[in-house]
């Protein structure tokens, strides 16, 4: 129970990653606030997790509106005063051409991978200093902020644009004891909103270095590894958690023959 008097805020949590950080942390004493724009998936993880609805809150936020993401910092402040984590979780992954895409769509892209977490770090880290507390801010890539997808630069570039932000926030919050670290999730079939067939996975999962898709527990582990004492004194650091598949291109061996 290391987080037993830690409060924690995650975005995203009714998505595949947010729902895999918010058991990790419950099972660990936390006491959680889940955000997502759909307020009845956020009951349900609640209801799944066995949250405690007397110390758990829940916000439907709207990450593309500041006066929703205010509102949710509000709501933090007068719960708690402040939050000891925050996980900007949350992300959108589309499938556009550069020259197809609505510009609609790339506003929507960065406002969420990236001006949301701008916004939500600020506003948090500010409630944390007020309360001198030594925090803790984790926000999500991907191994695509280092290896370019076609069909999907907009959020290649939004994942490598959030680690140099991260970078940025280390810089001007470590003197005030807030701690700001990336962690690279790897591949999970189902963290997309899109259906992914057998094929794509099958295919995916054979350039794995180590051979298999990320578990409920990798990404969750490793954000509570960076959010413990035990890492206290890194801050501004990116931490791949995805099996090696971001080390570059690889090929399975062929299994050795037996002979006859």
């Amino acid at each position: 129970m290391e987080f037993q008097d830690k409060t924690m805020v995650i975005t995203g949590a009714a998505g595949i990653f947010g729902g895999w950080i918010a058991r990790y942390f419950a099972a660990r004493g936390a006491t959680l606030c889940l955000s997502d724009i759909r307020m009845e998936a956020l009951e349900k993880v609640a209801a799944d997790l066995a949250l405690d609805p007397k110390t758990t809150l829940l916000h439907a936020t709207e990450l593309t509106s500041d006066a929703s993401m205010l509102d949710l910092v509000d709501h933090v402040r007068r719960e708690w005063k402040a939050p000891d984590i925050l996980v900007n979780n949350a992300g959108i992954y589309t499938r556009f051409g550069l020259l197809d895409m609505d510009l609609s769509d790339w506003d929507r892209v960065f406002g969420v991978n990236l001006r949301a977490p701008f916004v939500l770090s600020r506003e948090m880290a500010k409630l944390m200093i007020t309360e001198k507390k030594q925090g803790s801010i984790i926000n999500i890539s991907s191994g695509a902020a280092r290896k370019m997808n076609q069909n999907s630069v907009p959020y290649c570039t939004s994942k490598t644009a959030i680690e140099r932000l991260s970078k940025g926030f280390a810089m001007e919050l470590a003197h005030h004891g807030i701690r700001v670290n990336v962690v690279e999730p790897g591949f999970a079939p189902g963290s997309e909103v899109s259906e992914l067939s057998d094929d794509y996975v099958a295919n995916m999962l054979k350039n794995i270095p180590l051979g298999r898709a990320s578990g409920p527990d990798d990404a969750a582990g490793a954000i509570a590894y960076l959010c413990s004492d035990k890492a206290a004194f890194i801050t501004g650091a990116v931490l791949s958690v995805d099996g090696g598949n971001s080390i570059g291109n690889y090929k399975r061996p062929e299994p050795a023959s037996t002979g006859g």
